[in-house]
């Protein structure tokens, strides 16, 4: 049986085309993103029908995306999955797969990078520089300092254990977590944002995490950095508070509109990248190699049962 293939994430298999040829080579025929960007709903249901396979990026799939569709299998690139509705996938018979270890190490690093960066008002002082002038800053050291983890999950857990080597406070915030287990200190966010000098979110969920009233808990001079997912900040109220000095900084990787061209761009004391957390030569190639294995198992495994697409 001939299976056709629609790649959501406009970056999969770049800069290597090893996860391609693998779908290729057993006998896939392949999709590509026509857009070079996230698919909406309304291209989603102009191109799933007749297709049997996705290799789904961060794509809206919820119920009427899915029922306009003749998939059988959703593999999804990515650790996150609240963008695909599941209980939907499962009425449907469509088979599902993510790859949740595959961004762990990469996301975590890139965190790390950009707290430091951040202490140390490096993009501040390396813009001055490109522009002729000798602008030295005093920054802060991560030593000592009372970093807050909101969502310890698998990338949450990596964080926190490249940060232990600075000696710095732990806390996390994570209602699935049980607070009588483990040395780890674990508190409420509202108990915990007036006691950080630096929060990062790696939360798995899309609510709004920190807004309006978040911020008035913090300390002035607070950190901010985004791993997770856009609409976890408000970034009306981000703006408010770095205007305040309430935040000293901030580095986003995600944004609730993307590609972001909102009011935060051009700000000078936010950091910004177009959520590339995973995009490691190393990472990303593991994780597409994982997701092209799995859309192929899935595919296998809808041939050993017959495929009733409900509706």
């Amino acid at each position: 049986m001939h299976f056709r293939v629609l790649i959501g994430p406009s970056s999969f298999g770049s800069p290597h085309s090893a996860p391609l040829d693998f779908l290729r080579e057993n006998g896939l025929s392949i999709i590509p993103n026509p857009y070079g960007r996230k698919l909406s709903r309304s291209e989603l249901m102009a191109l799933l029908p007749g297709v049997d396979g996705l290799i789904a990026g961060l794509e809206t799939l919820d119920r009427p995306v899915l029922k306009a569709s003749t998939l059988k299998v959703i593999s999804r690139c990515g650790s996150g999955i609240t963008n695909v509705d599941l209980m939907a996938v499962q009425d449907l018979g469509i088979v599902f797969h993510s790859t949740p270890y595959g961004p762990t190490q990469a996301v975590a690093e890139l965190t790390l990078g950009m707290v430091i960066t951040l202490l140390r008002d490096v993009w501040p002082m390396q813009a001055s520089l490109s522009g002729g002038k000798w602008d030295k800053r005093v920054g802060y050291q991560l030593k000592g300092k009372t970093v807050l983890v909101v969502g310890f999950g698998r990338i949450g857990r990596r964080t926190a254990s490249l940060l232990e080597p600075f000696a710095v406070n732990l806390i996390a915030v994570d209602p699935f977590l049980d607070p009588k287990k483990g040395s780890l200190r674990l508190m409420g966010l509202h108990e915990a944002l007036p006691l950080a000098d630096i929060v990062i979110l790696h939360a798995g969920g899309e609510e709004e995490i920190i807004g309006e009233k978040e911020f008035r808990l913090m300390k002035d001079g607070t950190f901010l950095c985004n791993a997770a997912r856009g609409q976890n900040v408000n970034e009306a109220a981000l703006s408010e508070a770095l205007d305040s000095g309430k935040i000293a900084g901030a580095w986003l990787d995600s944004f609730s509109c993307e590609p972001y061209h909102g009011p935060l761009c051009g700000h000078s004391r936010v950091l910004m990248t177009p959520h590339v957390g995973s995009y490691t030569t190393e990472g990303r190639l593991d994780m597409e190699m994982e997701a092209a294995r799995n859309l192929i198992d899935g595919l296998a495994e809808t041939k050993q049962r017959p495929y009733i697409h409900k509706s």
